[in-house]
C-alpha cells in the first residue's frame, strides 16, 4: 500500500491535540504489511507516515500481535495464474504447466494432476 494513502488513513485517528488513539486493526495489520514489504530505511518510512521511530514500533508491535493472534490469518488478496495456450480438445488442460516459485526457481508440471497434488501437499 502506499505511503499517502497509510498517513491519510494515520490521520483519521489523530485526536486535536495531534496524537494517535484508538488505531484500527486492519490499519495497524495495513502497516505492518507495508513495513514488511518496505526495502528502503527505515527512516523514510516513519517520516514518510508523519510518525516516530516509537510510534512506528509500537504500531507494529501491535500489528505483529493481531497476526500472532489469529485476527488477520493471512492475506485475503486474490493472486491470479495464468495459464496460456493450455485448453485443448472439451476443455482439458494440455501441455506442461511452468510455476514461478520463491526466488526465482521454475517448477514444470507435466500434467494438472502432479500441479494439483504439489499445491495440496505445500499448502
Amino acid at each position: 500500500m502506499d505511503q499517502t494513502v497509510l498517513k491519510k488513513r494515520l490521520s483519521t485517528f489523530r485526536n486535536d491535540k495531534g496524537r494517535l488513539s484508538k488505531i484500527s486493526d486492519d490499519l495497524l495489520v495495513d502497516i505492518l504489511r507495508a513495513w514488511e514489504s518496505w526495502a528502503g530505511i527505515s527512516k523514510d518510512f516513519y517520516k514518510g507516515l508523519g510518525l516516530t521511530k516509537m510510534q512506528l514500533a509500537t504500531l507494529i508491535q501491535k500489528g505483529k500481535r493481531l497476526v500472532k493472534n489469529g485476527h488477520f490469518a493471512g492475506s485475503s488478496e486474490f493472486k491470479e495464474l495464468k495459464l496460456d495456450n493450455l485448453v485443448g480438445r472439451e476443455g482439458a488442460m494440455v501441455g506442461p504447466i511452468e510455476m514461478s516459485w520463491d526466488g526465482g526457481k521454475v517448477i514444470r508440471f507435466s500434467q494438472v494432476d502432479v500441479l494439483v497434488d504439489f499445491l495440496k501437499k505445500v499448502a
